[in-house]
């Protein structure tokens, strides 16, 4: 089985809406694909709609933004939560107002000195999407700032960048607990992806797992091998699942669908543990 348990639509940063991306997910030949945009659950209807229509296995999940005290970023992935639990909600809530806050905010420092607007910012937002730095990304390629993405991240949006600001996330534990109280599956996304800044402490995935934390994503392209082989260890040392996945946006990343991929036991596991929502497998 092909199983690939991160990827993202326009729901939030990819650029496909989620019944596209089901369909991509169709053409690529995975057999489950996970839902998992940024602090939102908006897509999972009309993916469910199109897994139907394609016979490919879904996942509704999410991908939780987080920040230890000491300001790593986090992000945690959630499988199978219960999306009405208000504890949850009003924290995703929370999240996501703040990141548009924060985008109005760099578009507004940014239209300092480029010609952009957040007009031009919304032309790239799905209706309801969580907003985040790739919609500007996009602004400035469709405005010939930048060549694409990649370019935009590697100079203009930077966290060293003066149109950089900061927004809140939720602490990693007080999402592992959310999560499993909603009835969740939670499972740290790419920790050792260390290209992409500061990769947290292992104190910090010790208080996530006593916390509940249940899983590790393990083979994603921005792991490092060190870190790849240091998660693994640590997943035999405390019980904790081993996941593998894309981390697919569309456009948006070169990742491409079922690049990296979970065993069909883990997927098992998941569902087996998992009291939120429940899975559609063909």
């Amino acid at each position: 089985m092909m199983i690939d348990l991160h990827a993202h639509s326009n729901v939030s940063d990819g650029t496909q809406t989620p019944a596209d991306l089901l369909a991509a997910a169709a053409a690529a030949r995975l057999d489950v694909v996970a839902l998992t945009d940024h602090d939102s659950t908006d897509g999972w209807e009309p993916a469910l709609e199109a897994a139907r229509q394609h016979g490919v296995g879904l996942i509704p999940g999410m991908e939780i933004s987080c920040k230890t005290a000491d300001g790593v970023s986090v992000h945690l992935l959630s499988y199978l939560h219960d999306r009405s639990n208000l504890a949850l909600l009003e924290e995703i809530t929370r999240a996501k107002d703040a990141r548009l806050s924060r985008a109005e905010r760099m578009v507004d420092r940014l239209s300092q000195d480029y010609p952009l607007s957040w007009d031009d910012v919304s032309a790239h937002l799905a209706p309801g999407a969580t907003v985040g730095r790739p919609h500007i990304a996009d602004a400035l390629v469709a405005a010939g700032i930048v060549a694409d993405r990649n370019e935009a991240f590697a100079s203009i949006l930077t966290a060293q960048s003066p149109y950089f600001l900061s927004h809140y996330a939720a602490d990693p534990v007080t999402a592992v607990q959310l999560v499993r109280a909603a009835g969740g599956v939670p499972v740290f996304a790419h920790p050792m992806a260390s290209t992409r800044g500061r990769v947290a402490p292992p104190e910090v995935f010790q208080d996530m797992i006593d916390a509940g934390l249940l899983g590790v994503e393990v083979d994603h392209r921005d792991n490092t091998a060190q870190g790849r082989q240091w998660l693994r260890k640590l997943a035999r040392e405390r019980g904790l699942f081993v996941t593998g996945s894309s981390d697919y946006h569309g456009a948006g990343k070169p990742n491409l669908l079922g690049e990296n991929v979970t065993a069909p036991e883990v997927l098992e596991q998941i569902v087996d543990t998992a009291t939120g929502s429940g899975a559609y497998l063909p």
